[in-house]
């Protein structure tokens, strides 16, 4: 009697859980499709100001942000002069080389391709110290030995105070499988050299996460292992040579208040991207809709930066990605004795690995073709 009572208190208990039905609050389906305005004006000689626009997306979307094409950016001063920025694509606008004063005041004015208009306040122009230095470390004695990596800055001065940072990532990687053989836009074989070599690979990403500080509480202006960036352990970015590039840029002290903001709701909620929880107020206005919010800073700064490397035998217990192993399996097919080019394996899927005698060892191109992950076999002009 009492495990039949047992069993149908279980039976009981499943139905109720099938019952059940997931709460998807209304407010994560809203489509708010905010304009996100992310730049900063460049103040440096011959600074170039890159502005990238784009909209909010729904807190249950995975897709990446949408860019806002078709928009005239225009960069004004304070008393007359104006420059506009030329569409890149994807979002971004970039203005040609300008010498700003950094007497005067600017700010952005957007008109959309769907009929906003949009301006930020008028900013003044500030300084910005160079960093001094960047560093990292990687978390010893813990399961996460995760890479962080630091910035150094200081302002003699004792002027600039409030400090963000963005940064632009790059790594190499190799292929699963490294050959010297490869397949030209016909589909015959050639030995590859420098140039045309598929074996290595280097790709980028720009910063998603928000990095600022503040020196306005201590006694000088120093700015000392200021977090800018976390690679988890294991992470592909390391599994060869990883490169960052960070740049730096002072704020005024309401510019910092509003990045604080974003910061600690992005935490929440994912980046800045995406609807943010509470009313932040920055400084850009939808002149065509007042009620619409906008989401962005218009700040004018110096620009400073600098890069670091770290390679992958400078960390401690980091392991390459594990990738499919059946993935790459080989297969042997004989080569034409005539022309080694001639290729007729019946898998396009496949390309040659390497010669053995009179048989072409061939692998699939996914792995012998590291620019089927997303990056390019160019090697960067900086890269050491």
């Amino acid at each position: 009697m009492k495990m039949r009572n047992t069993i149908w208190y279980m039976f009981f208990l499943l139905a109720l859980a099938a019952c059940r039905k997931p709460y998807e609050p209304a407010v994560i389906k809203v489509n708010y499709n905010y304009l996100v305005i992310d730049g900063v004006i460049n103040a440096n000689p011959n600074g170039v100001t890159t502005i990238q626009l784009s909209r909010t997306k729904n807190l249950s979307d995975s897709l990446p942000p949408k860019p806002e094409t078709g928009a005239q950016v225009v960069i004004e001063g304070e008393g007359g002069g104006s420059f506009t920025l030329i569409p890149q694509g994807n979002g971004v606008y970039n203005s040609a080389p300008l010498n700003l004063s950094s007497a005067l005041k600017y700010r952005l004015r957007i008109n959309t391709s769907g009929g906003g208009v949009y301006q930020s306040d008028y900013v003044p122009v500030k300084q910005t110290p160079p960093i001094d230095s960047l560093s990292w470390k990687q978390k010893p004695d813990s399961p996460n030995k995760a890479v962080t990596i630091f910035a150094h800055t200081h302002d003699p001065q004792n002027k600039t105070l409030f400090y963000r940072w963005d940064h632009v990532e790059t790594w190499q990687y190799v292929s699963q499988l490294q050959g010297f053989v490869s397949l030209d836009s016909r589909g015959r074989a050639f030995y590859t050299d420098s140039t045309t070599q598929t074996s290595n690979c280097w790709s980028n990403t720009l910063s998603t996460n928000i990095a600022t500080a503040s020196s306005e509480a201590l006694s000088q202006d120093v700015i000392s292992y200021a977090p800018v960036q976390v690679v988890p352990q294991n992470d592909e970015r390391m599994a060869v040579r990883y490169s960052i590039n960070v740049k730096q840029y002072g704020l005024t002290k309401e510019a910092y208040s509003y990045w604080e903001i974003i910061k600690k709701s992005s935490q929440q909620t994912g980046s800045i991207f995406d609807p943010q929880p509470a009313q932040v107020l920055g400084n850009l206005h939808c002149i065509s809709n007042p009620e619409e919010p906008v989401i962005g800073y218009a700040s004018a700064s110096f620009v400073t930066e600098k890069r670091i490397f770290i390679g992958y035998r400078e960390l401690d217990d980091w392991h390459f990605p594990n990738a499919p192993g059946s993935i790459c399996k080989t297969d042997v097919w004989p080569t034409n004795q005539v022309d080694f080019s001639i290729f007729t394996y019946p898998d396009t899927s496949y390309q040659p690995f390497f010669y053995s005698g009179t048989n072409t060892i061939v692998a699939k191109k996914v792995c012998l073709d590291c620019r089927r992950h997303g990056g390019t076999n160019a090697k960067p002009g900086f890269w050491q």
